[in-house]
């Protein structure tokens, strides 16, 4: 099929931009990415369409509609990677915009909408420690002066990676498009998650995107000699955290209904030593749903958890909330139509929230949001494992193009 073959080829020509040896690394602002982004547009203008790069570095290629002053009908993803990260995460959404505009090319489909592909900026937080700058640029959401100074691994700031780039950071709230809008936004995306491999489905319709709460905590104790310290006279700061840990996840457990998870991802023994009773450790907490009610019920089961575990084993617990971040509801229209056109086509699929951020959560403050998940093997992202068979790509552009042209309006 000329599409299969059409899309790899695509597919593979970006992920040639690579700096690293082990999967992909495409980070943001890079030489790597740059080049990437360039190759992109080359691409884009093949089809004769017209290239903006705004002031973040937002690469935004448009096919103009019949009726002026319509606005946009939007596919967007990201070309950025993480360090060693896959071949499938942001760019599969970003060169499905582009296959989607050669079929309308080839069959000269006219909309009335105009249609847009925007490769965002800075998706990932691998560089800079702050993920999705280019869409949050774009929604008005960025927070200049607080990212500016921002270093990297190298210690080169954002601001000195624009410059190298030919941007102009301070002007990046020109990137703007809040007062424009939006007729609609797609992004399609591989899930970064087991559900659909699991569930047997080939295509997920996102309802919303979770948002965590943060907690840094830090438990005091008292370290003691594990030979000489009998069991009832310690205070085991270990064993506090641990349990802290564990009803942490019977919480999150209780709501999964709400798809609500809790993670402790850090825990650390300040200077452990095996013959020694821990007498501090450091944990994060990391708690995620797109309900607020359900996360909230997780969290203040964890405050209870706290206050009982300080008085039973005599521990001093101090924590920190350090985010605390708004889930973010998709469009209801959107999802329908998503659900109606899989029905049409005989695809199997599953509504599900995701719990990893993306730029769709940012432009749903510009329009209507759909967001189309496609299966990922063993539920692998941010790896070089990452792997989404490409049978299973083809039919999340058929759904994703369907859906643009209904939104688009074909004369």
């Amino acid at each position: 099929m000329v599409y299969k073959e059409r899309y790899q080829q695509l597919l593979d020509n970006m992920n040639q931009y690579n700096s690293g040896e082990k999967g992909i690394t495409r980070v943001a602002y890079t030489n790597e990415e740059q080049a990437c982004l360039h190759a992109f547009i080359r691409l884009c203008k093949d089809e004769n369409l017209q290239i903006h790069i705004d002031h973040c570095g937002n690469l935004i290629a448009r096919r103009e509609g019949s009726v002026p002053g319509l606005q946009p009908v939007v596919i967007g993803s990201h070309l950025d990677t993480v360090y060693q990260g896959g071949k499938y995460d942001g760019v599969v959404g970003v060169t499905a915009g582009l296959e989607i505009i050669k079929r309308l090319n080839e069959r000269s489909i006219v909309t009335k909408h105009p249609i847009e592909i925007i490769a965002f900026a800075c998706e990932e937080s691998s560089r800079f420690g702050v993920s999705t700058v280019g869409s949050k640029a774009m929604a008005g959401l960025i927070e200049k002066e607080k990212y500016r100074h921002l270093v990297d691994r190298d210690g080169i700031s954002m601001e000195q990676a624009f410059a190298h780039c030919g941007l102009d950071f301070s002007s990046i709230d020109q990137a703007t498009r809040v007062e424009e809008g939006f007729h609609a936004f797609f992004e399609l995306h591989i899930e970064q998650g087991p559900l659909l491999i699991n569930y047997e489905k080939k295509i997920g319709i996102v309802t919303g995107v979770a948002a965590p709460v943060r907690l840094l905590m830090k438990l005091n104790g008292k370290a003691s000699h594990s030979g000489t310290t009998p069991m009832n006279m310690r205070k085991d700061a270990l064993l506090g955290a641990s349990e802290l840990a564990l009803e942490l996840e019977k919480a999150a457990i209780a709501e999964q209904e709400f798809g609500t998870v809790a993670t402790v991802g850090v825990l650390d023994v300040v200077a452990g030593s095996m013959n020694v009773v821990p007498g501090e450790v450091e944990l994060t907490v990391d708690i995620r749903s797109s309900s607020v009610e359900s996360r909230e019920r997780v969290l203040q089961h964890l405050y209870t958890t706290i206050t009982n575990v300080q008085e039973r084993r005599q521990l001093s617990i101090e924590y920190n909330v350090i985010s605390s971040e708004e889930p973010v509801l998709l469009s209801p229209t959107l999802m329908k139509e998503l659900e109606t056109i899989c029905v049409e086509k005989e695809l199997s699929y599953h509504y599900m929230q995701s719990g990893a951020g993306h730029d769709s959560m940012n432009m749903t403050r510009l329009g209507p949001v759909g967001l189309i998940f496609i299966p990922s093997l063993d539920g692998l992202s941010h790896h070089p494992d990452e792997h989404t068979d490409l049978e299973d790509i083809l039919l999340g552009i058929d759904v994703l193009e369907e859906a643009v042209l209904r939104s688009a309006s074909v004369i």
